[in-house]
């Protein structure tokens, strides 16, 4: 008896596609264009060099690469040999990428060599024992056990190494027959990928993903109406869930036509846009941002895009999304993170302007929601703010090789614990509210900072805020403001104050002003706040300590 859901696994989505839609255009990268036909023979040609160097079922393959053809065709090769993708994030460096190899016992990485200004083979070479003279498809490196070939895409490599197109003339001896059988024995409940969480307050974590989630992205592109048709641009990272589900994954269950730029740029995804009559587009509120800044510049025809993307709810999001739906078209908001998916709440096309901005949708079929009270875990009634607190088909397996941490994600119940503020509307949809470690208590009253940064964006002057908690021996803690200046001019601690006093409520307002000139941030793009409530105590001192004495 078959699954209510036929269960598939990612590496026959390529076949899948190139029967529906084999002479379609599926993929174009700058000058060159590939059509769903194409697209399987290049996946193919990669699925056969991996088996040429020698990589195993459910070997962990890293790939360290910009947005590019080769990652796309890599990341369908990687399941079809039934091997485990880990996606490296591109903003890592040398110990990020010491630490990540190690700890996903990552038996190949397929690296860039070099993309701009970022050499990826130098980062390498610092981290990796010397290569020279090893066998190139089956090393043993001091200190890295797991870890056997190292595989570069472009001109140079380290001595020792293989390059891609080495590794593709090796795989012209495996047949069609061979790799097919490779492919069917491959099993949609083996784990497909572990990607790394931020590591916003220590070291990132594998999250554990099998092939199940492609149902949840087959619903995703049913929402949205998505055919062969549509046509998406996709600027967001690979490495990141969103750009790897929101448009590879989508694209292939739908047969739409994927536009790949290798880094953002806003003017020229614009261009893209109105030169390829796109569709669909994606983003966050500051991708979006940029594309309204570009826009104003100089407009461009856009009236191609009939739909979007954008995570929206919280108040540092709203204006933007506000002004998207002017500008370019309406876009559905929603949810998600890495151990639970990149969207796994959704507002739909057919919603009011008002659900689409202001909520995060609704949970998806298969999906529970529950926001908790966060001490007990019960359940809270609508508008009151908690925990949101997930479960459902698309939930990781786990961390990998962390089951302590595992474990601790985890209720009795079997809820998985987000660490996000959440609450429920009276309409049954949810809004998202920030990280729990980043909600202020003051004096017994809970302050978003995403309120005050929301409103402090919008001042001139302002190039970046981020609100952290200061410790106050009678308030708990206040507010402080780190600011990057934006270089229109020379922004006070007065002016800052000014914006909030009378608009918002007093022990809102920041006590402190603090001036920078960037923010420590995560290779993912995240600001670690965690460092800038260390430097306000740094910088001004630890009150507490200051009244016991």
């Amino acid at each position: 008896m078959s699954e209510w859901f036929e269960k598939r696994t990612l590496g026959q989505l390529p076949a899948d596609a190139a029967r529906r839609w084999g002479s379609r255009e599926a993929l174009v990268f700058k000058d060159s264009r590939w059509t769903w036909n194409e697209f399987l023979a290049e996946v193919d040609r990669a699925a056969k060099a991996l088996m040429a160097i020698g990589v195993l079922p459910g070997e962990k393959v890293a790939l360290w690469m910009n947005n590019k053809p080769e990652w796309l065709f890599q990341m369908y090769a990687v399941a079809k040999v039934g091997a485990v993708l880990v996606p490296l994030n591109t903003r890592y460096r040398t110990e990020d990428i010491d630490y990540v190899v190690k700890q996903s016992t990552t038996g190949t990485v397929i690296s860039d060599d070099r993309s701009g200004p970022v050499d990826y083979l130098g980062m390498l070479r610092d981290v990796l024992p010397d290569t020279q003279g090893g066998d190139p498809i089956a090393h043993q490196l001091e200190g890295f056990p797991d870890l056997r070939r190292i595989v570069f895409v472009g001109q140079d490599k380290l001595p020792g190494t293989l390059s891609w197109e080495e590794a593709l003339l090796r795989g012209e001896q495996i047949s069609d027959d061979v790799l097919q059988a490779r492919a069917d024995a491959v099993d949609p409940d083996d784990l497909l990928m572990i990607a790394y969480t931020s590591g916003t307050t220590g070291s990132p974590k594998g999250v554990m993903h099998t092939h199940i989630n492609i149902r949840n992205c087959m619903e995703r592109a049913a929402i949205m109406g998505l055919t062969f048709t549509d046509t998406e641009i996709n600027y967001l990272p690979m490495f990141h869930l969103y750009g790897l589900c929101e448009v590879a994954m989508l694209c292939i269950v739908s047969g739409a036509k994927q536009i790949l730029m290798d880094t953002f740029d806003a003017a020229e995804a614009l261009s893209i846009i109105e030169r390829e009559k796109v569709t669909i587009a994606h983003g966050f509120d500051t991708h979006w941002k940029d594309l309204l800044d570009a826009q104003a510049d100089q407009p461009r025809n856009v009236s191609s895009l009939r739909l979007g993307t954008l995570p929206s709810g919280t108040d540092a999001t709203i204006p933007i999304a506000e002004r998207v739906q002017d500008v370019f078209c309406p876009t559905l908001s929603g949810f998600g993170m890495t151990e639970i998916w990149a969207f796994i709440s959704v507002s739909f096309p057919t919603e009011t302007r008002e659900q689409r901005i202001y909520s995060s949708g609704c949970p998806m079929n298969g999906i529970e929601y529950q926001v908790g009270d966060p001490e007990t875990g019960e359940p809270l009634p609508p508008e009151v703010p908690g925990q949101l607190m997930v479960k459902g088909y698309t939930v990781m397996q786990g961390y990998y090789n962390k089951p302590t941490e595992t474990a601790a994600s985890f209720n009795d119940d079997g809820w998985f614990l987000t660490g996000d503020m959440a609450k429920l509307r009276d309409d049954g949809r949810f809004v998202f509210l920030g990280r729990y470690k980043d909600m202020l208590k003051v004096g017994g009253e809970n302050v978003s900072p995403a309120e005050i940064e929301a409103r402090l964006m919008a001042l001139d002057g302002v190039g970046a805020v981020a609100i952290v908690g200061y410790p106050d021996p009678r308030l708990h803690e206040v507010a402080v403001a780190y600011i990057v200046r934006s270089g229109k001019g020379q922004l006070t601690e007065e002016d800052v104050l000014s914006e909030l006093r009378g608009h918002i409520a007093s022990f809102k307002i920041p006590r402190h002003v603090i001036f920078v000139d960037e923010f420590p941030m995560t290779p993912s793009g995240k600001v670690q706040k965690v460092k800038l409530r260390a430097s306000a105590l740094e910088k001004l001192g630890d009150p507490n300590q200051a009244a016991a004495s």
